[in-house]
């Protein structure tokens, strides 16, 4: 099969809107070696982005990153207009302004009198339907979503979207032309949410499920997600960072588009912070306090006892296998146990298991183990510093000081979880992979494209399908199973395209 090429180099890009991401994308396109057109209709806008961006060129000149050379000949190739008809021999024309559909649909009906026909729309929408956009056209097939994320020079991401009447030549136009790029392009069909704003919701409202349910502290539950799942920022953090009312509002359109599909559901805490005018880091406070003088948060850990001598190991420990080889090397007396019993780990009276997702009170009494723990799962076993442990209910009081002394011997900090189903770290692994899946399902996009987005735009260590596989997708469906049968509300039902590929 031939391979759609990208537009050629001599090819005119033009973009409207010199906001950070309008101009951002202008100076991708630029950096790219295409003649760039920018536009915005705020008099000496247009000028002003090339002002500062020559300014943040200048110090990544400074700083070695580029030759004086290359951004003399980036500058070069930008050019601001005063009006849209400037942009009439433009081969692809770009749109990053307000997220308003009927602003939108009238910039490209406007464009559409004064491009030639042969010259491609994009919308750098993040949250409005494609379709909807391209309806106002004589031709929505010509219009397609090219969405980018901020800052789109460092952004590794593109979003190439496909409306219902977005014409193919034109999506793989865009997605080859977005590679030559340097960007990591990915092709979904337009829904809400396209893949990343609807596959890394998880991420977010578990944790915030977890605080509500006074299951560990903000801090603590930040630390597990950085360190043991290897997650570039926390939730609480992150959200702060973003702003509260910016990601609010993303969970509240996906989940209202959604017809209050429960998985989507947002948070209540969240809301509040909104309602009280907490919006993160841009009003001083969030989760966290950013004002001069606010106490820091740190995660809490459990305080070791005595660590054991000696540790039992039942049946297969699979993923968890390097923790055994680090407490052998710390100088645990590894003994193996029965191989046909569930995989554990057990010494001084009490056993350790890796969560499956129910309770650790569930657990201790399907097993008969009432000194049971549960241990959270770990992106790399081998390498991690902290795991969360979640005790079962009635269990000895010092059993969590003799689990942590254990884990302390390997190098590993311990904190405390409230017997939450699916502790942390799990429990949003396996949703991340459940709504990836859905959106496989659902025709959204590939299941390689599904990860490479969360990849790209959002630094995850791994894909959520890729992480699923190597967590096992029978493990990853038992955990959504056990997760439901607590909650009982429909938010943890298995994707049926998880139970296909499971089998």
């Amino acid at each position: 099969m031939t391979q759609t090429p990208p537009l050629p180099l001599n090819a005119t890009v033009a973009v409207i809107g010199a906001g950070t991401m309008g101009a951002g994308i202008a100076q991708v396109a630029a950096a790219a070696g295409h003649p760039v057109l920018l536009y915005d209709n705020r008099d000496g806008a247009a000028e002003a982005a090339l002002t500062a961006m020559n300014t943040q060129l200048s110090r990544r000149v400074e700083r070695g990153k580029i030759t004086d050379e290359a951004k003399t000949q980036l500058l070069a190739r930008m050019t601001p207009c005063q009006k849209l008809a400037d942009l009439a021999q433009a081969a692809l024309v770009i749109e990053a302004i307000v997220e308003d559909l009927a602003v939108k649909q009238s910039v490209f009906t406007s464009l559409e009198t004064t491009c030639t026909p042969d010259t491609l729309f994009a919308s750098n929408s993040s949250s409005l339907s494609i379709t909807a956009i391209a309806s106002k056209l004589n031709d929505p097939g010509r219009l397609a979503g090219m969405h980018f994320f901020n800052p789109a020079p460092v952004m590794k991401l593109c979003e190439v979207i496909a409306g219902l009447e977005s014409r193919s030549h034109v999506i793989d136009t865009l997605l080859a032309t977005a590679r030559n790029w340097g960007k990591v392009a990915v092709r979904a069909n337009n829904t809400p949410g396209f893949i990343v704003n609807r596959v890394a919701r998880p991420y977010y409202t578990e944790a915030m499920k977890v605080y509500e349910e006074a299951g560990a502290d903000i801090a603590t539950l930040d630390a597990l997600l950085k360190d043991a799942g290897q997650f570039p920022m926390g939730p609480f953090a992150l959200t702060d960072l973003i702003g509260q009312d910016i990601n609010l509002a993303v969970s509240q359109t996906v989940f209202a588009s959604y017809y209050q599909d429960r998985r989507f559901e947002p948070s209540l805490v969240q809301q509040a912070l909104v309602e009280g005018g907490l919006l993160g880091r841009k009003s001083g406070r969030g989760f966290y306090d950013y004002r001069d003088g606010a106490e820091p948060k740190y995660p809490l850990t459990i305080t070791p006892g005595e660590p054991p001598k000696n540790m039992i190991v039942d049946g297969k420990p699979g993923l968890w296998q390097p923790l055994i080889e680090r407490l052998s090397a710390a100088g645990i007396t590894v003994q193996p146990g029965d191989p046909d019993k569930p995989a554990a780990m057990t010494c001084e009276g009490l056993s350790l298991k890796l969560t499956g997702g129910c309770t650790a009170t569930t657990q201790a009494r399907r097993s008969g183990d009432p000194n049971t723990i549960l241990f959270d799962l770990a992106f790399d076993y081998a390498s991690t510093d902290r795991l969360a442990l979640s005790p079962a209910d009635g269990s000895n009081p010092e059993a969590m000081a003799t689990a942590a002394a254990l884990f302390a011997e390997a190098g590993i900090q311990c904190s405390h979880l409230d017997d939450s189903p699916g502790l942390i770290v799990m429990r949003t692994v396996v949703m991340l992979c459940n709504l990836a899946a859905d959106a496989v399902h659902k025709g959204v996009c590939s299941a390689e494209d599904a990860d490479n987005a969360m990849k790209a735009g959002t630094n995850y260590p791994a894909g959520p399908i890729e992480w699923g596989e190597r967590l096992g997708l029978k493990t990853v469906i038992q955990v959504l199973n056990e997760l439901e049968e607590h909650y009982q509300d429909g938010r943890y039902r298995v994707s049926p395209w998880l139970k296909r590929r499971s089998a």
